[in-house]
């Protein structure tokens, strides 16, 4: 239960300072054009009943803008004098029109406020990855570095990779360092060059191998090869997920120790950690279809081939797993593995920001590349909702990751906002350009309608994209 606070308390903190300032955005640009704003909340107040659905609100004298907090945490709003937004205020709009309000301004004036807020969640982006750059400096392992190589899926291998092999590049640009561009770059390339037994390779691809397989098969297209071998064994363990009663380790009452090699699990020879988690996850698979606690149990019961760390010696070992089938030890990290071959870069205050700009482009253009997979059926499945998201964050406070995944939500805020979906900033953008270009004003009631089927499509993607976090929660759907 702990965890779970920890992510909501940065999910929601992280969200709150990207919607403040992607509302602040449309409001400054706002005020510098002598538009009145009329409302500046945090999140949604969608009233119930007679309540008005504000948690709090307040109005400075001599201000037209009330600001406040809603209690529905779907995003915030900044309601701008004269505009069709998804408040639906027409009756404002059947007044005759003031000089302060939005429809009454030049078109220009008015793409600048649609602008301002996706502006400012782009800009936020590049900046906190420059911070992050100039504070943190990079840490990564280079691919060449890795010595152990990679462990590959059967797919993987049916095009000719190998485990152990040292990924070098492709025909799109070389390997730095193990991420999801690595997965990229392979789903469209036409080769694939890797050291093999001290020789280079190369592998013939395909150029169209589907990105999200790679990711969503189990176990994945590739991944760090990491060896069997403990690194730390753990006396005591939460009894369950969410249970904080804590149980004697598994691998504490077996005796294991630092530098124990596990060789097979329940009779099945394994290679490295990654086979012996692919062993854990078919257990956990039988699992989910038991019924009754006696056959909970006969599962949970595993047997380990273990060689002692320093000896020749194989012992052949039993214990029952946990209840959520944890063993109670870890394997060194892919930096606890290379850690003498880690690669630290520092940047000063200046080289911070050509820095953060290209990391931050790349993570972009990554995210706009990946856009295509949303459009098919595995990838309807693959949208996540607040659960998702939230689950992004980490166990514990860490706020290199904390401001890490802020800079990664802001730009997909940035994003998204400005797709051509009316209801969205890129829906009135998109039909501002059109009265530049025409120089003809869409009518109002067109403009009404166009917001009504905006926000339709936006609370149907929302329904799906939680819809699906529900069923992973409930192991309906992976």
């Amino acid at each position: 239960m702990e965890v779970f606070f920890i992510k909501l308390l940065q999910f929601i903190l992280s969200i709150s300072l990207l919607v403040f300032l992607h509302e602040g955005g449309h409001m400054l640009a706002s005020k510098l054009f002598g538009i009145r704003v009329e409302k500046f909340f945090i999140f949604f107040d969608l009233s119930v009943g007679k309540w008005s659905g504000k948690l709090f609100s307040f109005k400075p004298k001599n201000s037209a803008t009330e600001y406040g907090l809603g209690w529905l945490p779907f995003g915030g709003y900044c309601k701008i004098a004269g505009m069709i937004d998804e408040s639906f205020d027409t009756e404002q709009m059947q007044q005759p029109a003031q000089p302060w309000e939005f429809r009454c301004k030049p078109a220009w004036q008015r793409l600048i406020v649609m602008i301002g807020g996706v502006a400012v969640n782009f800009f936020l982006a590049l900046f906190i990855y420059s911070m992050i750059m100039f504070h943190w400096g990079e840490n990564y392992v280079k691919m060449s570095d890795m010595t152990q190589g990679m462990k590959f899926n059967t797919e993987a291998k049916q095009y000719g990779f190998r485990d152990h092999d040292i990924l070098v590049g492709t025909d799109i640009r070389p390997f730095k360092d193990f991420n999801v561009d690595v997965y990229r770059d392979l789903s469209e390339a036409r080769y694939c060059d890797v050291v093999r037994d001290g020789k280079q390779v190369r592998i013939t691809l395909p150029g169209n191998i589907n990105l999200l397989n790679m990711l969503k098969v189990t176990p994945q297209f590739l991944r760090p090869f990491i060896p069997a071998v403990i690194d730390t064994v753990y006396k005591e363990l939460p009894a369950a997920d969410g249970d904080s009663r804590l149980v004697a380790s598994p691998a504490w009452a077996m005796g294991l120790s630092k530098g124990d090699t596990i060789l097979a699990v329940n009779g099945k020879n394994i290679d490295s950690y990654n086979e012996f988690t692919e062993e854990i996850g078919r257990i956990s698979d039988q699992l989910s279809a038991v019924k009754t606690s006696k056959d909970s149990l006969r599962l949970r019961s595993v047997s380990f081939v273990v060689a002692k760390a320093g000896t020749s010696k194989r012992d052949t070992l039993r214990t029952t797993l946990t209840a959520d089938l944890k063993v109670g030890f870890a394997v060194p990290s892919l930096y606890g593995l290379y850690n003498d071959k880690t690669t630290h870069v520092s940047y000063g205050f200046f080289e911070s920001f050509p820095a953060g700009v290209k990391y931050g482009w790349n993570v972009l253009s990554g995210y706009v590349s990946d856009m295509q997979y949303v459009f098919t059926a595995d990838g309807a499945k693959s949208l996540g909702g607040f659960g998702a998201i939230g689950s992004l964050f980490p166990d514990t406070w860490d706020w290199y990751m904390f401001w890490k995944m802020t800079a990664f939500l802001s730009i997909i805020l940035a994003f998204m906002n400005i797709l051509p979906i009316p209801a969205l900033d890129g829906g009135h953008v998109l039909f501002l350009l059109y009265e530049i270009i025409t120089r003809r004003k869409p009518s109002e009631t067109f403009m009404v309608r166009a917001e009504y089927v905006g926000v339709t499509i936006l609370i149907l993607l929302m329904v799906v994209a939680n819809l699906n976090d529900i069923l992973r929660w409930l192991g309906i759907m992976y």
